[in-house]
């Protein structure tokens, strides 16, 4: 049985979208499920859409979410190089081979030319029915398309696509699809501008040579598949063609359409992995692992975007998706992102974690604010608050009180529960408590209950206000968990003040 080979190829073009590494994911999963391998291979052959640090923001971004490259543009291996731009010299070969064997041919025509072409016929395209009409190999005879080349006259090749002819795709997640060869265009194969081929022939001599055995790729690429059927065929591969699964997009959270860059701006979500900084434009786009996300929490979302396990489990470790992935259980529609559930995923991770691990991650937001405060307290906070938060940034939201006594209170809730009676009780609690020797949550809840129990004051009245005291607003965890951990000398000075504040 042939060795289970995938690849994942992106072009250095800018930042990886979010339904890249979806796709990288997969490839990835499916690998390691069947003990293959996953190269990374750059396509890059499109030089004026090349972005300065692209290539470098792809690798970063799977050493990030753990997904571990075999062999590749990273890593290097037997098939180097697997920078398509380095591998002219491959690929002319099989430029030649194409057009010897009347597989493909030259073509000319220039772009106003081909301009002029468009406006003269409705929905033209370059194929059997045209290509007579136009400046190419078929038209001129050699000794013009060899002096046409002599005076280095720009040209492209193109494959020759007979009209008529029924191309099958098996398609491991959609099934057989027959496409007519009617509708297909003769697809510009090479370029003479930058001797660089398109992304046709690259994939398809690549695939061959670098042995892939699987083709997992975005569902917006399956137009393409009936041509590159056609091209192992032209090439003597048929035998040898890589097996197809073409993935479900990834949809707008809201409408329809696939997923954007806007629909992140608009309703406040990444889609790229990290952050990405633009050197055209210097615009900067927001990514997962700066907004705060865990990697596991975002290889377990997007590992449930499009494929069902079958099972109720939601939270997956790499090696669970590993084990359990399966393309037949990948959806033919596309899925929804529904960006709030990936929120509750990293909630999710978030609790999993150990209160050691969070308290360090947390240590540095807390340092960003020039606070210090000694481990063991700050892991006590940590564990009463954490329930609260779904990003370690948002544990400070939830527990700046520890930290720092409120300058002001809540309007909403002083008018509501600050009686007219709250100021005497507060300074007599704040002697109650200032009396206390053991200060542990179990004591001081016991010894304030009995007072108010004693004085006949109503529970929630005091609670509440004591709430405001301390807090600055109604949250927070139990109270006499938070006395405990700030103390009795703060704690008795934050009721003095409210009772000064509030008047």
């Amino acid at each position: 049985m042939k060795k289970v080979r995938v690849r994942f190829a992106p072009s250095p073009t800018g930042a990886l979208h979010i339904g890249g590494v979806r796709t990288a994911l997969y490839n990835y999963l499916f690998a390691k499920q069947h003990n293959g391998d996953m190269l990374l291979r750059i396509e890059d052959t499109d030089s004026s859409r090349f972005v300065e640090g692209a290539e470098e923001y792809i690798i970063e971004s799977f050493r990030w979410l753990g997904i571990k490259i075999d062999e590749g543009a990273s890593v290097g291996g037997a098939c180097a190089p697997y920078r398509q731009s380095e591998r002219k010299a491959i690929y002319r070969q099989y430029v030649e081979q194409l057009l010897n064997s009347g597989f493909a041919y030259i073509a000319f025509d220039t772009p106003e030319e081909l301009e002029q072409k468009r406006t003269e016929i409705p929905n033209f395209q370059y194929d059997a029915k045209t290509r007579l009409q136009m400046t190419n190999s078929l038209t001129l005879t050699a000794e013009e398309v060899k002096n046409r080349i002599e005076k280095d006259e720009q040209y492209v090749v193109r494959i020759k696509i007979e009209p008529n002819e029924e191309v099958k795709v098996n398609d491991l997640i959609r099934g057989e699809v027959i496409v007519n060869s009617f509708v297909l265009d003769d697809k510009v194969l090479f370029k003479s501008s930058d001797e660089l081929p398109t992304y046709h022939l690259a994939n398809v001599v690549d695939d061959y040579l670098m042995r892939i055995s699987h083709v997992i790729r975005g569902e917006e690429w399956l137009p393409s598949a009936p041509l590159h059927v056609l091209l192992y065929r032209a090439l003597g591969w048929e035998n040898e063609m890589p097996k197809f699964a073409h993935l479900p997009l990834l949809l707008k959270p809201d409408g329809n359409g696939k997923l954007s860059k806007r629909d992140g701006e608009r309703l406040g979500f990444p889609v790229f992995p990290l952050d990405w900084k633009d050197p055209k434009t210097g615009e900067t786009s927001s990514g997962y692992r700066e907004a705060g996300y865990f990697p596991e929490a975002v290889v377990n979302f997007l590992a449930l975007l499009g494929w069902n396990p079958g099972t109720e489990q939601e939270i997956f470790s790499m090696q669970e998706l590993i084990n359990q992935f399966s393309l037949d259980r990948v959806s033919k529609s596309g899925a929804k992102f529904d960006y709030e559930k990936g929120k509750w995923f990293n909630h999710k991770y978030l609790q999993r974690k150990s209160i050691e691990e969070i308290s360090d991650l947390f240590n540095r937001v807390l340092a960003e604010k020039n606070i210090s405060v000694e481990k063991s307290k700050l892991k006590k906070i940590v564990s009463l608050v954490r329930e609260r938060a779904n990003f370690v940034s948002e544990l400070w939201e939830q527990s700046s009180f520890f930290f720092l006594a409120p300058e002001t209170y809540d309007e909403k809730t002083v008018q509501k529960r600050w009686k007219e009676e709250t100021p005497n009780q507060m300074c007599e609690l704040a002697s109650i408590l200032n009396e206390i020797n053991d200060f542990s949550p179990e004591k001081t809840e016991e010894i304030v209950k009995s007072w108010i129990e004693e004085k006949g004051y109503n529970l929630g009245v005091v609670m509440n206000a004591f709430r405001l005291a301390i807090v600055g607003a109604p949250k927070g965890p139990h109270m006499f968990d938070i006395i405990s951990i700030i103390g009795k000398e703060e704690t008795v000075k934050r009721l003095g003040k409210v009772v000064e504040v509030i008047k």
